[in-house]
């Protein structure tokens, strides 16, 4: 993190009213506006002008749900800054106390509302629109930063297939494509579990590339999801995914290791 994002950071966590916000959003993800406003007991242009600075510190992301405006929390800068400012000192010790803490706030948030996204990740990539939507539809590249090739025309109704790049040909994800707007949206069913004997409805995964200047914002909605363990299996995977993707975009090269790995190697 730069000392100027760091700066905006800490400018947004001063305020009581912004931290607030915030706590409002970790305990319910997903809000629109006037719920924050009705929650909050806030007019509707003080709640903008909080959430506007929060945007810009990356604190709070927002995803369009047709006309609806959804708020959502992102705690990457928080991380950032605690692996500078805290993880040095007492890291094991704490990184105990976080999982406990990071479980018991995972498992109210999917008792929440089952009508917004499960979970919400964004990343910032130096390339173009088009270079991010190939990245997410070409099937040679997919299978260079994910270890899998993502095999489809991509047209509306169309099947995919998340395809092992072993020689064996092995199916792990497959899905429909819901809709595709290149190269800016594009959202897929997700079936993780496509030969099993009592099918389950499957999630749904949302691919949003919003181009500005030299830079694209890629915000991954994966919402609809069963169970606890896969919002724990996704929750590590995404971030890893979406580095090496964003690594093969700005250096063509992907990560010098498997970003996926990390997890178990540090257990």
């Amino acid at each position: 993190m730069s000392l100027e994002a760091m700066d905006s950071v800490f400018k947004a966590l001063a305020d009581p009213t912004r931290r607030l916000l915030l706590d409002r959003l970790r305990e319910h993800n997903g809000q629109t506006l006037s719920e924050l406003c009705e929650r909050l007991d806030m007019a509707r242009q003080s709640a903008t002008q909080h959430l506007d600075i929060l945007e810009r510190a990356n604190l709070v992301t927002v995803v369009r749900r047709g006309r609806a405006r959804l708020h959502y929390l992102n705690p990457i800068p928080i991380h950032e800054i605690e692996e500078r400012w805290i993880s040095g000192f007492d890291k094991p010790r704490l990184q105990a106390v976080s999982a406990i803490k990071n479980q018991a706030e995972e498992y109210a948030m999917t008792n929440g509302p089952a009508s917004v996204p499960t979970y919400v990740y964004v990343t910032y990539i130096r390339a173009s629109a088009q270079q991010v939507w190939q990245a997410l539809t070409d099937a040679d590249l997919t299978a260079r930063y994910w270890g899998h090739a993502n095999v489809s025309d991509w047209q509306p109704g169309s099947a995919w297939e998340h395809r092992r790049v072993d020689g064996s040909g092995v199916v792990d994800v497959a899905g429909q494509v819901i809709k595709a707007d290149p190269p800016t949206r594009l959202v897929i069913t997700f079936d993780d579990a496509p030969d099993a004997e009592s099918p389950r409805e499957p999630s749904v995964v949302t691919f949003l590339v919003e181009p500005h200047r030299d830079i694209v914002r890629l915000t991954v909605t994966h919402e609809n999801l069963p169970n606890q363990e896969m919002l724990d299996g996704i929750s590590r995977g995404w971030p890893a995914v979406l580095a090496n993707l964003k690594s093969l975009l700005e250096t063509g090269e992907v990560l010098p290791q498997a970003p996926w790995e990390m997890h178990e190697a540090h257990a």
